[in-house]
């Protein structure tokens, strides 16, 4: 009985390479991710490129530490409240996909997507948060997926990058190495700044 290719290829990603090429970054030491040698400032509002550069920046460096910190906040959240996790998780999940979808197949959103990637996950957690306000989850969105993602920000807002995030950060570029925060930033329109 003959069952197919006995290895079968994964699908293509947007940029041309094969799901089999994303590859996690290493997780940070929590010296460099929080601790002494970590340095935050307060970020300058009024140059929203820098700061949305230093964001996206940020976020490929230690996404492997902030996948980490959310599951870690997802797994108290998932052992008291199983089911409205699970529930929320479903409902962000589809709103994202519904906001991709939708940028994908209009032009009008996709320029939104790509001009105001703040407004943009601030659209999907509202819909997901009015959605689960109706179906009675809505504290455990609130501590579940939004506090996480919250604290992520503001890591990455305020965390100064050092000259070894600089150079790592460019090594990485330089590679052409895939990584799933940098497939997320591209799903929000972010790909020329992620450099992924």
């Amino acid at each position: 009985m003959h069952l197919g290719n006995p290895s079968p290829r994964l699908p293509q990603s947007c940029g041309g390479s094969t799901m089999a090429d994303v590859q996690p970054p290493p997780l940070r030491s929590m010296d460099d991710f929080i601790l002494s040698s970590a340095r935050f400032a307060v970020p300058d509002v009024r140059d929203l490129e820098r700061l949305n550069n230093r964001i996206i920046n940020n976020l490929l460096y230690y996404q492997s530490n902030y996948f980490l910190s959310v599951l870690i906040f997802l797994a108290i959240v998932g052992y008291v409240q199983p089911l409205q996790l699970f529930l929320g998780a479903t409902v962000v999940t589809l709103a994202f996909l519904g906001f991709v979808w939708a940028a994908e197949n209009q032009a009008s959103i996709r320029r939104f997507r790509r001009t105001h990637p703040s407004l943009s996950l601030s659209a999907i957690l509202g819909a997901s948060y009015l959605f689960l306000s109706v179906l009675g989850g809505v504290a455990v969105f609130l501590f579940g997926i939004a506090f996480p993602i919250l604290l992520v920000l503001i890591h990455a807002a305020t965390r100064l990058r050092s000259l070894k995030n600089k150079l790592e950060k460019k090594l990485e570029s330089i590679g052409l190495k895939r990584t799933p925060m940098g497939l997320l930033l591209e799903a929000l329109g972010q790909e020329q700044e992620a450099g992924s």
